[in-house]
């Protein structure tokens, strides 16, 4: 491939950030008093010590949302709006360790909800052995059992994984049984990791824009 070519696709790629970025920066906020509390459900991935504030897989930009979704949480309650937390827990021998250094092992001070967060949160606490919470049988259990909620916000860690694939299968679930559901992930309460080749602002990027390319809402914050 020549120099000119490779200018070419370097350009056009900025280019494609640029407008990608723009899109999302021109999401408007959302106000969680326009969402009727017995048709809403929060949904908080992985705010756990583990990945929030000591461990090999723990981020500052995960630190960083943590007091924001805490207050979330208790604003949630204070409507009587469900909320649900799921955290990651793996066994010694979790088969995920083969691709990501050990975290948050079951029965340790890693798996568990951070203490901001538990103080005001409620509701049911789901484990999960993998990146996607939305094929755990409790988790499909629960979602059978609720069938009265119409909106689903998400947010919490990591953006381009877990928040991700959970957001992605829950909506195709919808949209293979026609049913109009919102999910709605907030940006300004999801976050990710940097790490060699892993920048955090770029995954955050094309993972936002990804969800709402597939009928997710995106919204740039949420006012409580």
């Amino acid at each position: 491939m020549s120099e000119k070519q490779i200018g070419f696709i370097k350009e056009n790629l900025l280019k494609t950030i640029q407008d990608m970025e723009k899109e999302l920066i021109s999401q408007k906020e959302i106000f969680l008093d326009s969402l009727s509390s017995e048709k809403t459900a929060l949904i908080v991935i992985d705010m756990v010590n583990g990945f929030v504030k000591d461990g090999a897989l723990s981020s500052p930009r995960v630190l960083s949302i943590n007091d924001k979704t805490a207050k979330l949480v208790n604003a949630c309650n204070n409507r009587k709006i469900e909320t649900l937390a799921f955290c990651d827990s793996h066994q010694q021998n979790c088969q995920e360790f083969v691709y990501y250094p050990p975290h948050c092992t079951c029965n340790t001070w890693e798996e568990e909800i951070t203490d901001e967060i538990k103080e005001s949160f409620s509701g049911t606490v789901i484990k999960k052995n993998s990146t996607n919470g939305f094929i755990e049988p409790e988790f499909q259990s629960w979602l059978e059992s609720h069938k009265n909620i119409d909106n689903f916000i998400v947010c919490g860690c990591c953006t381009d994984l877990c928040v991700l694939q959970f957001a992605l299968s829950i909506k195709t679930e919808f949209n293979r049984r026609n049913l109009d559901r919102r999910v709605i992930v907030v940006q300004s309460l999801c976050e990710t990791y940097d790490g060699g080749s892993h920048g955090g602002d770029i995954s955050n990027l094309f993972a936002f824009y990804n969800m709402k390319t597939n009928g997710i809402e995106t919204p740039a914050d949420i006012v409580f």
